[in-house]
């Protein structure tokens, strides 16, 4: 296992290994019980959703794991899934079968872009200073997730986002599970988050604001009415709107997830010279993990943020990954113990990466105007815009402009043009 792995050689070890997995899998375990629940309201199947979201995940983390030696997990995204439901099928009308089956399309152009070596290039050719700024705007971007799924952060008409009720016992237990997880990153405990997540989760039920589990093993349920309908509708997917569709499934997609691949990279200190290694590996597991889950019945699949959790107690390499693969199985048949990851629980881990996360803003030379504003713009606009693809793509409009009109036009790779341009047509004719 060290050999296949390279534990020594990435300074961890078995233990540290398995502690970053479950960590990684219970910060994103929600997606078990979010993604059959949005998906439900198009017209599939709650529980067939469910089997599929968890076959998907499974599969995806396998080969990060396995291909790419990468500590990230996957699963359906939750902007994606969002998008799928609530614009796709709500908003357009198009059918969920139909729409699986733009998924299913999304996932194969990506494979031979990846096999190609395209992806691969897009993201080596991004500036370091930008790469830099997409791990900070995670890091904002998922500990305001946190806040705001606790209840700590809520809607306002008059200031849009304002404190939520602290009389609020589900909100006190986020807070408690905070304050717990600064206790212990800050006398430096091994695997402070995990353990942080641990303890508020057990307060929540001793408190009776978490449900203590009645049942531990249930049947596996069928994913016979979702499975092979991406296959079946294929024929159906040659209108200009699925066009719009599937284009909208790349681009948000290609850009979380390589999002993502750069915040886990950097916060693990993988890149060097500003390549991200086996980049290639780990994007063609995104896209394979896309086409499994369209063919079981769910929406894109795609490298989770929540990774960064994992990285943070200590996950450097695939096992970490394997870790997760090996929960999301087992929560097949031990569903109802899900039932105690509450967002309280998960907001004391998405925060703690968060604080972590934005050191990345050292990296970025702000003394340097043409640098300062792509990278501001990326870290604001995916906090505003609630959306990390919206914030690449702004911020990846302007870097070209602005290092063109420095007069530093040379250093910018030819990619970042067709890759502003692309993302212009994009605002327009998309968005």
């Amino acid at each position: 296992m060290d050999k296949f792995f390279k534990l020594r050689e990435n300074k961890t070890n078995v233990r540290t290994e398995i502690l970053a997995g479950l960590t990684t899998f219970l910060s994103m375990a929600y997606v078990l019980f979010v993604n059959p629940t949005m998906l439900h309201t198009t017209g599939m199947d709650l529980k067939s959703v469910f089997v599929a979201t968890v076959l998907a995940s499974v599969v995806g983390s396998l080969l990060m794991g396995l291909i790419a030696n990468y500590p990230i997990g996957l699963a359906p995204g939750m902007g994606l899934n969002a998008f799928f439901a609530f614009t796709v099928c709500a908003q357009w009308g198009i059918p969920w079968q139909t729409a699986l089956s733009g998924v299913l399309v999304s996932g194969l152009v990506f494979i031979c872009l990846t096999i190609s070596g395209i992806r691969e290039k897009v993201i080596n050719a991004i500036p370091a200073e930008l790469k830099y700024a997409v791990g900070a705007g995670i890091g904002f971007f998922i500990a305001f997730l946190g806040l705001k799924n606790a209840g700590i952060i809520v809607a306002n008409e008059s200031t849009i986002v304002a404190l939520g009720n602290l009389h609020s016992a589900p909100v006190l237990l986020a807070v408690f599970g905070i304050v717990i997880t600064v206790i212990y990153m800050t006398i430096n405990l091994k695997g402070a988050i995990f353990f942080g997540m641990a303890t508020t989760a057990i307060v929540g039920m001793l408190i009776g604001q978490i449900e203590v589990p009645h049942q531990i093993v249930s049947a596996v349920p069928s994913v016979a009415p979702t499975f092979g309908q991406a296959i079946i509708h294929l024929g159906d997917i040659f209108t200009p709107q699925m066009l719009i569709v599937i284009l909208t499934f790349f681009f948000i997609d290609f850009f979380d997830t390589a999002g993502t691949l750069v915040a886990v990279a950097n916060q693990a200190g993988f890149v060097k010279d500003n390549k991200v290694p086996r980049a290639g590996r780990s994007l063609f597991s995104d896209s394979a993990a896309t086409v499994v889950g369209a063919i079981f019945g769910t929406s894109t699949t795609t490298s989770y943020v929540e990774s960064t959790a994992g990285v943070a107690v200590g996950g450097r390499t695939g096992l970490t990954a394997v870790v997760v693969a090996i929960c999301f199985s087992l929560s097949l048949f031990f569903s109802p113990l899900l039932g105690v990851i509450t967002s309280a629980v998960t907001t004391p881990a998405l925060v703690i990466v968060g604080i972590l996360m934005i050191g990345n803003v050292a990296h970025i030379d702000w003394s340097k105007f043409e640098v300062a504003v792509p990278a501001f713009f990326v870290i604001l606009m995916m906090i505003l815009t609630f959306s990390i693809a919206t914030g690449i793509a702004i911020g990846f409009i302007f870097y070209p402009i602005t290092m063109v009109l420095k007069g530093r036009y040379k250093e910018v790779h030819p990619i970042m043009y067709v890759m502003m341009a692309l993302f212009i047509l994009y605002f327009i004719f998309v968005v």
